[in-house]
């Protein structure tokens, strides 16, 4: 890892907003395509997912998410479940971050992609006792969409639509089908 990518993941926890801001989207840049120092971030990522500061959990979800094609070892397959808890913050607006980049995990690879509509699929049909249930129902719309048009694979689409369906609300079926227009 060179010395310019170091610093910037260290800077991912200053408590200078915005040195910490600048960070993450340099991180977020390299990140566009695979890294070799992906693993040397991984572990310090993970433990962020419950660092105390809910700007340091949604940085390392969304980090985490983005590195995913980057994990030829499929470290990812253990720590989805603790990346996917994150789904559940009790910060919505972090919660929302880290489930808007779920799908980044699920275009890394087919074994990721199933894990990855198996949660979206559980976290769409569960919600609905939470707060904010229609958004996180319209995230998890938008990521299938997202991942659809990354790997096309009809099975997504089709995954959507059947989600779409169970949704009682017209005016909210109706919101979620026009992802797919």
């Amino acid at each position: 890892m060179d010395s310019t990518t170091k610093k910037h993941l260290e800077n991912l926890r200053s408590d200078e907003r915005e040195l910490q801001n600048q960070a993450f989207f340099y991180i977020l840049k390299e990140a566009e395509q695979p890294v070799d120092w992906a693993y040397e971030a991984w572990d310090e990522l993970v433990k962020g997912l419950s660092h105390k500061d809910n700007h340091v959990r949604a940085i390392s979800a969304q980090v985490l998410c983005s590195l995913a094609k980057s994990d030829p070892e499929n470290r990812m397959q253990k720590d989805f479940p603790t990346l996917m808890a994150v789904t559940k913050d009790e910060r919505f607006v972090t919660a929302r971050h880290c489930l808007q980049n779920i799908w980044k995990v699920g275009a890394s690879g087919k074994d990721m992609q199933k894990i990855v509509l198996e949660a979206f699929e559980d976290r769409f049909r569960n919600c609905g006792s939470e707060k904010n249930c229609t958004l996180i129902r319209y995230d998890i719309i938008v990521g299938l969409k997202n991942l659809y048009e990354e790997v096309k694979d009809e099975k997504i689409k089709q995954k959507a639509l059947e989600l779409i369906e169970t949704e009682e609300d017209p005016k909210y079926r109706k919101k979620y089908a026009g992802v797919w227009k």
